[in-house]
């Protein structure tokens, strides 16, 4: 795996998680996984336009990758999709925080072609699989 290493140093908070669902439910993590997911997808549209692209990701595709990936099941019944997306948004951020999936991996995922909501479950799956071996 290509992932960064050594930022656990740099951002102690990300160890003091026993379980996924205080990853998913984590506020803070969510607000700093917003501006991230923002970024990777921008990037990602810059490597397959071949030109600087901003973009934002929208709620409705995170959480619809947050089912696809049956993460849904972890978090409580009545949550709204805003709220979906702040989990799929923390959980992301925690991949690349914990070393669990690299920038350059993330990116490469979002430029290929096919479902965005498809690809943003694929990057919740192998992050959630792997927490779950770190947490455990």
């Amino acid at each position: 795996m290509l992932a960064d290493v050594g930022l656990g140093g740099y951002f102690p908070f990300i160890r003091k998680y026993s379980r996924i669902e205080e990853i998913l439910s984590d506020k803070d993590l969510a607000s700093l996984g917003d501006a991230y997911v923002n970024f990777v997808y921008s990037l990602a549209l810059s490597k397959s336009s071949g030109r600087p692209v901003g973009r934002k990701l929208s709620s409705f595709v995170l959480s619809s990758a947050l089912r696809r990936a049956g993460v849904r099941g972890l978090l409580p019944h009545r949550m709204d999709r805003h709220r979906q997306a702040d989990a799929a948004e923390a959980l992301l951020v925690y991949g690349w925080l914990s070393g669990i999936i690299s920038i350059k991996e993330t990116i490469d995922i979002l430029a290929r072609e096919g479902d965005l909501a498809e690809k943003i479950s694929i990057l919740l799956k192998i992050i959630l699989d792997e927490s779950k071996r770190l947490l455990s």
